[in-house]
């Protein structure tokens, strides 16, 4: 059986200092000097005891690491004890490797169309994308199935736009510790706040109502 955890409880257990759970699973960074020195984390992470009965997702690059974590279920996905073990145990590989994490800089991406109804409008993406219908919200989220690409989720508008049709916003998912200086930044460029939802998010447009929400995990326990 799976122990699952909420996201503090998660930032709370021994060992995950250096991650921070998004919209889709716990991130860490950990950043380099060469390609080589990351393929080096990658076979440390590799050679962690049981990593091939829950494998992390890694993005190599040759100035750092990304590594995410999440349990998957047919009905649940997210955080669990599992995952707090594994994330102490990489963050131990990377530091008998030198290697430090950098927290401000993960981030996880979500396109969000909007519709009267989101339901009708997923069979066209799921075809167009070759997406799949996440398992634990069907009827809401489509996902890469080779985990590559951002996520959509599904959104039933409450007022159309004024010719009658929909929209599509994004979402970026950030640690909370970035997030108010990310809007602030985003105001002072020429945006405006649309929606004020802190700590969980804050939904800005640009001058053409163009949208994106900043969210964080902060206040969804």
């Amino acid at each position: 059986m799976t122990d699952f955890i909420t996201p503090t409880q998660f930032h709370e257990a021994d060992g995950t200092a250096d991650w921070r759970v998004l919209g889709e699973g716990a991130h860490a960074f950990y950043r380099t000097r060469s390609l080589a020195e990351s393929a080096r984390l990658v076979d440390a992470i590799g050679a962690l005891p049981g990593v091939d009965d829950h494998v992390p997702e890694i993005d190599v690059r040759r100035t750092g690491v990304t590594v995410r974590l999440l349990t998957k279920q047919s009905d649940t996905y997210g955080m669990s004890t599992r995952d707090v073990e594994l994330a102490s145990a990489i963050s131990a590989a990377a530091g008998n490797l030198g290697l430090s994490a950098d927290p401000s800089v993960v981030r996880s991406f979500l396109v969000v169309p909007g519709a009267g109804s989101g339901s009708a409008i997923m069979p066209f993406w799921e075809a167009a994308l070759g997406y799949i219908r996440r398992p634990d919200s069907p009827e809401e989220d489509l996902v890469d199935p080779d985990d590559r690409l951002p996520g959509f989720w599904f959104e039933d508008m409450q007022e159309l736009r004024g010719d009658g049709g929909g929209a599509i916003h994004v979402a970026i998912w950030l640690p909370y510790e970035v997030a108010e200086a990310r809007v602030a930044a985003a105001l002072a460029a020429g945006g405006h706040l649309v929606r004020d939802r802190a700590p969980m998010w804050w939904t800005l447009a640009d001058s053409a109502g163009n949208e994106i929400d900043i969210s964080t995990v902060k206040g969804r326990d």
